[in-house]
C-alpha cells in the first residue's frame, strides 16, 4: 500500500497529457520490451485509477482508452519479437537440449497458449516473457491476438477499474485478484486436461 500511495502522490502531480502519455509508457516498456520486466504494471494500473477518481481533470475512459492501446501494442511487438528475432536464433542452435526445448515450447502454446497469454497478464515478469516466447514458439497468430485483445481487457482495463471503484468501495480491491485467480486455475486446468489427453 505505501507502494501505491507513492504513485498516488507522484501522479496526480502531474499535468493530464503528461500523466497519460506516463502510463502508456510504462504500460507498453514493460508488456513490449524486455527490458522492461522490473517495471510495476499492477500498482501503476490501481494507482492510476485512484487518480482519474479524485483528479477530475482525468478522464476515466480516455485513461482506459490509452492503457488498452499500450497493453495490446505491447504484447504485439513482443510476439513479432520472439517471431522475427528469437525464433531463427534458436533455429541456429543444434543442441539436443535446445531443440527438445522448442519442441516441448511449440507443444505447449499449440495446446494451452492461449489460456497461457491471457493468464501471464497478471504475474509480473511472466507477462514481459510469454508474448516473445510465444512469437518463438510459432503460436497461431490469430489465436495470439484474440488472447491478448482479452487479456488487455482484463488486466488493463480490469485493474483500472479495481482503483477508480476502489477509492469509493474499498472491497473492490479484490477484484483484480478475483479475476487473475480465475484465469491462473483455467490456464492450469486447460494444461492439465491436455497433458491426460495426450498419448502415452
Amino acid at each position: 500500500m505505501n507502494l501505491l500511495a507513492s504513485f498516488d502522490a507522484q501522479f496526480a502531480a502531474l499535468a493530464p497529457f503528461i500523466f497519460y502519455l506516463i502510463v502508456g509508457a510504462i504500460v507498453f516498456v514493460e508488456t513490449g520490451l524486455l527490458f522492461g520486466f522490473f517495471l510495476p504494471g499492477d500498482s501503476v494500473l490501481f494507482s492510476a485509477g485512484l487518480v482519474a477518481a479524485s483528479q477530475g481533470n482525468i478522464n476515466i475512459v480516455f485513461l482506459i482508452i490509452v492503457i488498452l492501446v499500450a497493453a495490446f501494442l505491447g504484447d504485439q511487438i513482443g510476439f513479432v519479437i520472439g517471431r522475427v528475432v528469437g525464433r531463427p536464433y534458436l533455429d541456429k542452435r543444434t543442441s539436443p537440449r535446445i531443440q527438445r526445448m522448442i519442441v516441448s515450447s511449440e507443444r505447449f502454446y499449440e495446446h494451452t497458449g492461449w489460456w497461457a497469454v491471457v493468464a501471464a497478464r497478471f504475474f509480473p515478469w511472466i507477462r514481459t516473457f510469454v508474448p516473445p516466447i510465444a512469437g518463438a514458439s510459432k503460436m497461431n497468430y490469430y489465436k495470439f491476438l484474440s488472447a491478448n485483445v482479452l487479456g488487455a481487457i482484463l488486466w488493463g482495463g480490469g485493474i483500472t477499474l479495481a482503483g477508480y471503484y476502489a477509492a469509493t468501495l474499498p472491497w473492490v480491491k479484490t477484484s483484480s485478484y478475483a479475476i487473475a485467480t480465475f484465469f491462473i486455475c483455467a490456464s492450469i486446468v486447460s494444461g492439465l486436461v491436455n497433458y491426460l489427453r495426450r498419448p502415452r
